[in-house]
């Protein structure tokens, strides 16, 4: 009788047409499945995710060491930028090495503690790297608009109050995500065709109605992500207006160019979101492969590129990491 228990349980985390029949809420495990359809590809596959890791891990501490040892770096913006830092390296640490896990080591199955985990700080900074930009618009609205004032406006308790709204909103907004997924009986199958836990690909293994999960994902998609852009677009609308009314081209440059690192960061952020969502939605004759591979790509993309973006385009940074080398090579 062991044994025939033993070989049912088997069946329930890994069959996916013998289990139709029997709800077992909370499976112990799940099977992350990496990209479906390019197993055989998976070694390959693994070189440009772990060559972004590297280059993220790498460029993000790099930009928190020059941040915290360059005095004249200590501003309201070069704060948030550190924020950032943070909030892409915990993203890329919480993911990636599952992924290369599964790449390499074909490491597939994840505990489902461990699961709704991953799914939690996954989204969670997802959604703080959206309302960091918010702050980052914020901060270069009142440097160009009110530029006399930009001091007495953004003081440091100020920023970190701005900075510890963000992180809170994110933590509250996303916790019923694992609290949701949490309650629902599964009795279909524990494989996610994902290399990683997300929240609605979770929810569509239960065997319940999940329409709570949808309509509360879509909240926070359009409600939270949605109201982030729009105020973004409302601060660069009145920026782009104070840059315009400059007497002097020359101004007018110079002037654009201090919030220039910020407009690419917001651009790599949102625009890859928007395009995965629009191709999610619209593009169903896509194989699943693709569509899973393509959204990885640009969910790992910004914190890449955010400190590349940053030390190319900020000349203080520049120049500072440009010391560090000259230091390091004399």
């Amino acid at each position: 009788m062991e044994t025939c228990g033993t070989s049912r349980r088997h069946l329930l985390s890994y069959s996916t047409s013998d289990s139709n029949t029997t709800e077992f809420t909370n499976p112990s495990t799940f099977i992350l499945l990496g990209i479906p359809g390019l197993e055989a590809a998976h070694v390959w596959i693994s070189i440009p995710f772990c060559t972004m890791f590297a280059i993220a891990v790498l460029g993000n501490f790099t930009i928190l060491f020059i941040v915290k040892t360059e005095p004249s770096l200590h501003e309201p913006m070069y704060y948030f930028l550190c924020m950032l830092a943070v909030t892409n390296l915990i993203l890329c640490t919480s993911t990636l090495p599952k992924m290369l896990a599964i790449f390499w080591f074909n490491s597939k199955e994840i505990n489902f503690s461990a699961c709704l985990t991953q799914m939690y700080f996954t989204h969670c900074f997802s959604v703080m790297e959206s309302g960091i930009c918010v702050a980052m618009a914020l901060d270069r609205y009142v440097a160009i608009c009110h530029p006399l004032r930009h001091s007495t406006i953004l003081t440091r308790p100020l920023v970190a109050k701005i900075g510890l709204a963000v992180v809170l909103r994110s933590g509250m907004v996303i916790l019923p995500y694992p609290f949701l997924v949490r309650q629902w009986p599964y009795c279909r199958t524990n494989i996610i065709p994902q290399p990683y836990c997300v929240h609605i690909a979770v929810a569509k293994l239960a065997c319940a109605n999940t329409h709570v999960s949808t309509f509360y994902g879509l909240f926070v998609t359009f409600c939270v992500i949605g109201l982030d852009g729009i105020f973004i677009a409302v601060s660069y609308t009145q920026i782009l207006r104070a840059i315009f009314s400059l007497p002097t081209k020359d101004a007018r440059l110079k002037t654009f160019e201090t919030c220039g690192s910020h407009l690419c960061v917001i651009l790599a952020f949102y625009i890859p979101r928007l395009f995965t969502s629009l191709m999610y939605r619209f593009a169903q004759n896509v194989p699943l492969r693709f569509h899973v591979l393509i959204a990885n790509v640009y969910l790992f993309m910004p914190p890449m590129l955010n400190p590349i973006i940053y030390g190319v385009r900020t000349k203080q940074i520049r120049e500072r990491l440009l010391q560090l080398f000259i230091h390091n090579g004399a």
